[in-house]
C-alpha cells in the first residue's frame, strides 16, 4: 500500500518499473546493487528505514562506479516538517539533545547524533495531543479491558471528535485533522538544501537545480502513501521511503551539486493548500565550480535537422542514445576534452528563446536563466538581446540569413532560340538600320559624280552614263554585308566608301555579340525565378514570406532599422498567423506546397537543398552571425567550452562534423549533356527558316515566270499580225492586174511592219 502511488506515477508517464526485494536479515545489498548496475538501472527507489537508507548509500558508493560523484560532493535537498525557526521547537530539540548526551544510547529514543528525527517529533506531538485531550475529557472513564472481548470503548467516538475539532500547535507545526477521514491537513513543509554556502537563508524567486520529483504535490495529494522519499538526480537517482510512526510525510530530495557544508538551508515551503513554493534566489554562480571533470551537466536542446534528431533504431532507446546529429557529436567532443558527463533533454516548449512584450523569455534561454540546464547545445544564434541574459561561447559555426524558396520550373530552349541572343527590339533596329543604310547609299551614289560611269568605254564621246547602286542593288549590298558575304557592287567614291565602312563596322559588332551569346542560349535551360533577393520580396505581396516564430531570424527583422527589413517585418507581423511558422519543418512543408518563401539560416538551407532538389537558396546572405553554446550568465563553464571549441576548430573536427551531417545524396546537375550537343529543339528554327526561304524562292520564281510570260505574249501577237499581213500581200502579188503597183506597196508595207515589230522589241 505504501508503494502503490509511487508505482502508479511512472506508469502514467509511460515508464517501466521493476520491483526488487531487499535482503532480509542482512544489511549487505551489494549483490543487488551490482545486479542493478549490470542491468543499467540508474533510477532507484528504496522502501526502507532511514538507518537502512544510510547503509545502502554507503554500499552504493562502494559497489557502483560513482567516480563522477565521489569527488564532486552530494547536495541533499529535503522536505522538513520541523520548523527550526520556531523558538518552541528549538527549545524542545535542545532539551532532547542535552538528554541524549548524558543518557545511554537508546535507538527508540528518536535521537540520532543528538538531533531529533521526524518520527520522534511526530510521536511527541501525538503524545501531547492525547494528554491534552485526556485533560479536556475528565468526565470520561476507562473501564478495565479484557483481551478476549472486542468491545469498543463507549467514549471512543467522543474522544476522537476532540482530536478532529481541536487545533494544536506542536513540534511539527499547526495540527488540524480532517473531520471525515481523520488525516492531517493544512500543514507546511520546508524545502531545505545542503549547499556549499552553509546556513545562509535565501529568499526570492528561483528554482533549485536538477531537483527531480516523482509526483506533483497539491492540497488534494495524499502523502500518507509515501511518508519519506529520497531522490538523487543526474546519472544516479535514488529515492528511499522510510517508515514513520504516523501517516505524515517527510520527503527528502537529493541531487548532485558541489557541496561541502553540513547544515542545510531553506529553499522553499510546501503547504497542503497552496502546494510547493520555492523561495530560493540563487546567484548565477551558485553550485558551479571551475572544474568540469567528473561532473554531469544537464544539456537542453531542440529537435532540428541535422543538429539534433531522433536516432532510427529497431530497439527502444533511452537517455542520450535516443538522439544523434551534429550537436550530439559536438557535445561528445566537448565531453572528451573537458571530462564531463551530460544528460540531454529537449526544451519543454520547443522554442529557441525569445522575449515577449512583457520582457519574459521562453525556450532554451529561459531554462538557462532558471538554471534548470547547465548548457544549451543547439543551433542557438548569438544575439545582442540574448547576451544580456545568458552567456555564449565562441561560435562553432558561422552563417547568415537567406531565403529558402521552391526551385522554378526550367524552360527548354525553343526551336527559334537562335533569335534569343538579341532582343526583339534589337532585331527590329538592325532591320531598320539595314534599310536606312541602303537608302542613304542609294542617294549618295546618285549624288556623287564618282559613282557614274560610261557603259561603252570604246565610245568616249557617248553621253550615256550608268550607276550600279540602284535601290535594289543598294539593299543587296547592305544585306550581304550584314550576312558577312561579298557583293558585285563595290563603292568607288569616298562618300559611299565611308557609308560602307561604317556599315561593316556596325555589322562586325552585331555579329560578334550575337555569336558570343548564341551558344549559351542554345544549351542553357532558362530558369525564370520570380524573386532573386530580399528586395524582390519586400517589393511584392503575392509571394508570402516569413520565419520561425520566436527565433533569432524573427528577432533580427523585428529589431532591424534598415528600411527594407522594416518593410518585411511589417508584412510578417501583419500576417502572424500565416507568415510565421512554428518550426523549420512546418516552414519547409509550406514552401513545397504553397507559394511561400522561408527566411532561415543559410546552413539549414544548405542541408535541406542537398536532400530536396525542389528547393534552393535565393540570393545571398542578409546578415552574418554564429551559433554558440549557451550557459547561464556568469558561468565559468563558458570559457572552458570556448577553449575546447577553438581546439576543435584548429584540429579541423568542426569541418569534418559538418561534412558528415550536411553531405547528402546530392541533386543531379542541371543540363549535364555530353559535349554540349545541340538537338532539334535547339536549332530546329534554322531549318524552318531555310525551308521557308526555299519555298519563298519557288514562289518568286513562279511570279517572275508569269510576269515574263505576259511580256512575251505581247510580242507573239505582234509577230502574228506581221505574218498575217505578209500572207495577204503574197496573195495579192499573184494577181496580174496589180503586179507593178502592188509589189512596191507590199515591200513598203513589209518594211513598215518589220519596223513596227522591231519597235515592239
Amino acid at each position: 500500500m505504501r508503494m502503490q502511488e509511487v508505482i502508479k506515477a511512472p506508469s502514467r508517464n509511460g515508464m517501466k518499473v521493476r520491483i526488487r526485494q531487499l535482503p532480509t536479515g542482512s544489511s549487505d545489498a551489494r549483490p543487488l546493487l551490482k545486479e542493478m548496475k549490470k542491468e543499467q538501472e540508474f533510477y532507484v527507489i528504496f522502501d526502507c528505514s532511514y538507518q537502512m537508507a544510510s547503509e545502502l548509500l554507503k554500499q552504493d558508493l562502494f559497489a557502483l562506479d560513482l567516480e563522477p560523484y565521489r569527488y564532486s560532493g552530494v547536495n541533499m535537498t529535503s522536505f522538513r516538517l520541523l520548523n527550526l525557526d520556531n523558538p518552541y521547537v528549538v527549545s524542545v530539540v535542545q532539551k532532547w539533545s542535552a538528554e541524549w548526551q548524558f543518557a545511554p544510547y537508546r535507538p527508540e529514543s528518536g535521537l540520532m547524533s543528538g538531533m531529533m528525527t521526524t518520527s520522534a517529533a511526530l510521536m511527541y506531538d501525538a503524545v501531547f495531543m492525547v494528554a491534552v485531550a485526556s485533560q479536556r475529557a475528565n468526565q470520561m472513564t476507562v473501564s478495565s479491558l479484557q483481551c478476549h472481548r472486542h468491545k469498543p470503548w463507549r467514549y471512543g467516538p467522543r474522544f476522537m471528535n476532540l482530536f478532529k475539532e481541536a487545533q494544536w500547535d506542536g513540534l511539527t507545526g499547526r495540527i488540524v485533522l480532517n473531520k471525515t477521514d481523520g488525516l492531517r491537513k493544512d500543514f507546511d513543509l520546508d524545502l531545505i538544501s545542503l549547499m556549499e554556502e552553509g546556513t545562509t537563508k535565501h529568499v526570492g524567486d528561483g528554482a533549485p537545480r536538477r531537483t527531480k520529483l516523482w509526483t506533483k504535490f497539491s492540497s488534494t495529494t495524499k502523502l500518507s502513501a509515501y511518508p519519506s522519499l529520497f531522490f538523487l538526480s543526474d546519472r544516479l537517482t535514488i529515492a528511499c521511503i522510510t517508515s514513520t510512526s504516523f501517516e505524515l510525510p517527510c520527503i527528502h530530495v537529493l541531487h548532485l551539486t558541489p557541496a561541502s557544508a553540513s547544515v542545510p538551508i531553506e529553499i522553499g515551503v510546501w503547504k497542503s493548500y497552496t502546494g510547493l513554493n520555492l523561495t530560493e534566489k540563487r546567484d548565477s554562480s551558485n553550485n558551479i565550480t571551475d572544474s568540469l571533470v567528473n561532473r554531469t551537466l544537464i544539456v537542453t536542446t531542440i529537435l532540428e535537422n541535422p543538429y539534433v534528431m531522433y536516432k532510427k533504431s529497431d530497439k527502444v532507446l533511452y537517455g542520450n542514445d535516443r538522439f544523434e546529429g551534429y550537436c550530439l557529436d559536438l557535445l561528445k567532443e566537448l565531453s572528451n576534452i573537458l571530462g564531463f558527463s551530460y544528460e540531454v533533454k529537449l526544451v519543454s516548449d520547443g522554442k529557441y528563446g525569445a522575449q515577449n512584450d512583457k520582457g519574459e523569455w521562453n525556450g532554451m534561454v529561459r531554462e538557462l536563466i532558471d538554471h534548470t540546464a547547465d548548457l544549451a547545445v543547439a543551433p542557438l544564434t548569438i544575439t545582442y538581446v540574448r547576451e544580456k541574459v545568458i552567456d555564449f561561447s565562441k561560435p562553432f559555426m558561422t552563417l547568415g540569413i537567406s531565403i529558402l524558396y521552391r526551385k522554378p520550373n526550367g524552360t527548354n530552349p525553343g526551336v527559334f532560340s537562335f533569335l534569343n541572343p538579341l532582343t526583339p527590339d534589337i532585331w527590329m533596329y538592325v532591320l531598320l538600320a539595314c534599310l536606312g543604310v541602303s537608302c542613304v547609299l542609294f542617294i549618295i551614289a546618285r549624288f556623287t559624280p564618282y559613282e557614274w560611269y560610261n557603259p561603252h568605254p570604246c565610245n568616249p564621246s557617248s553621253d550615256v552614263m550608268e550607276n550600279n547602286f540602284t535601290l535594289l542593288n543598294s539593299l543587296w549590298f547592305g544585306i550581304a554585308a550584314l550576312m558577312r558575304q561579298g557583293s558585285d557592287q563595290m563603292p568607288k567614291a569616298l562618300s559611299t566608301r565611308i557609308v560602307g565602312g561604317i556599315w561593316w563596322f556596325f555589322t562586325l559588332i552585331i555579329i560578334s555579340s550575337y555569336t558570343a551569346n548564341l551558344a549559351a542560349f542554345l544549351t542553357v535551360e532558362r530558369m525564370d525565378a520570380p524573386i532573386d533577393s530580399a528586395d524582390d520580396l519586400a517589393k511584392q505581396t503575392r509571394i508570402e514570406y516569413g520565419a520561425v516564430r520566436d527565433g533569432s531570424t524573427m528577432t533580427f527583422f523585428k529589431k532591424s532599422k534598415i528600411s527594407t527589413y522594416e518593410k518585411m517585418w511589417a508584412f510578417m507581423s501583419s500576417r502572424k498567423n500565416t507568415a510565421l511558422v512554428k518550426n523549420n519543418k512546418e516552414g519547409i512543408t509550406r514552401v513545397l506546397t504553397t507559394d511561400y518563401a522561408l527566411l532561415m539560416e543559410s546552413t539549414s538551407i544548405e542541408y535541406i537543398s542537398q536532400r530536396n532538389c525542389n528547393l534552393t537558396q535565393v540570393g545571398g546572405l542578409i546578415d552574418s552571425k554564429g551559433y554558440g553554446v549557451g550557459t547561464p550568465i556568469g558561468s565559468p563553464y563558458r570559457d572552458k567550452v570556448t577553449i575546447a571549441i577553438l581546439q576543435l576548430q584548429e584540429e579541423g573536427k568542426l569541418h569534418m562534423m559538418k561534412e558528415k551531417w550536411w553531405r547528402g545524396n546530392g541533386c543531379p546537375e542541371e543540363n549535364n549533356k555530353e559535349a554540349n550537343a545541340l538537338g532539334v529543339e535547339n536549332i530546329g528554327g534554322i531549318f524552318i527558316v531555310l525551308a521557308a526561304g526555299l519555298v519563298l524562292s519557288v514562289f518568286v520564281a513562279i511570279g517572275e515566270f508569269v510576269y515574263k510570260s505576259r511580256q512575251n505574249s505581247d510580242v507573239e501577237e505582234a509577230f502574228c499580225f506581221y505574218y498575217g499581213v505578209q500572207s495577204r500581200q503574197l496573195q495579192r502579188r499573184d494577181s496580174p492586174s496589180l503586179t507593178g503597183t502592188s509589189k512596191s506597196t507590199d515591200l513598203e508595207s513589209g518594211h513598215l511592219l518589220e519596223d513596227d515589230v522591231c519597235s515592239l522589241h
